[in-house]
């Protein structure tokens, strides 16, 4: 059963879903501290080449299935242009601004 982005528990997560699934970059971008990382399977990855192939791009889309550790972690369906749709976990640090400061996906 998916749970609507608006209903996710952490702020700066929902609104991370909300602006994939939205295809706002500037909205994306506003969430994320200055020295933002972040990894794909394990592997650090460049933010900027990443979000836009991964993401904007590609059309990326998130329908996600479960959330915990507070609504920063994630189990999604992520789709987009390239690779179609996976099954995909998600985690999120969030500073004390609220700002994303590192995010990590790959295939659950």
């Amino acid at each position: 059963m998916t749970i609507q982005p608006t209903r996710l528990s952490d702020p700066a997560v929902r609104a991370f879903v909300a602006a994939v699934n939205a295809h706002d970059r500037a909205a994306f971008l506003a969430l994320l501290a200055p020295d933002a990382t972040m990894s794909d399977d394990g592997a650090d990855r460049d933010l900027d080449d990443w979000i836009d192939r991964e993401i904007f791009s590609s059309h990326g889309h998130l329908e996600v299935d479960r959330e915990s550790r507070g609504g920063r972690a994630l189990v999604a369906r992520h789709r987009n242009d390239t690779w179609g749709e996976m099954r995909t976990r998600w985690a999120f640090t969030v500073g004390q601004d609220g700002k994303i400061t590192r995010f990590e996906t790959g295939q659950a």
